[in-house]
């Protein structure tokens, strides 16, 4: 494994994890490159601008609270590292099972940022 890499992408599924659960964004945008490209199913976002301007939809849900399994991380090398996350979600003051989802988050690490970030839904 390639170290360096591994350790930035933790760090990042980390605030990402965070910025998820409280809307707050504003730690990932260190973490990213200037020309990041971070792709979604929903839609795509490049630039660092752009990201600041239009990740909006990093929140949590209004009426859901959302749990992360610890990401399970593999190094493909040359800066590429992929992860499987499982997310829960529960109804907010319940605590009730409303649903799960897993993702896959492939991550291309460049100078110790994030430079390429692609999301898709597996389950």
């Amino acid at each position: 494994m390639t170290e360096p890499d591994v350790d930035v992408a933790r760090t990042f599924l980390d605030v990402l994890r965070t910025a998820a659960q409280t809307g707050d964004r504003s730690a990932l945008y260190p973490l990213l490159a200037d020309d990041v490209e971070w792709l979604t199913p929903q839609r795509d976002v490049e630039g660092i601008e752009a990201a600041q301007q239009e990740l909006t939809w990093i929140k949590p849900p209004d009426t859901l609270e959302l749990e992360f399994d610890e990401p399970n991380l593999s190094d493909l090398g040359g800066g590429h590292v992929v992860s499987d996350v499982h997310e829960v979600y529960r109804v907010k003051g319940t605590g009730e099972f409303a649903y799960a989802r897993d993702r896959r988050i492939d991550l291309t690490i460049r100078d110790g940022k994030v430079a390429r970030y692609e999301m898709r839904i597996v389950g």
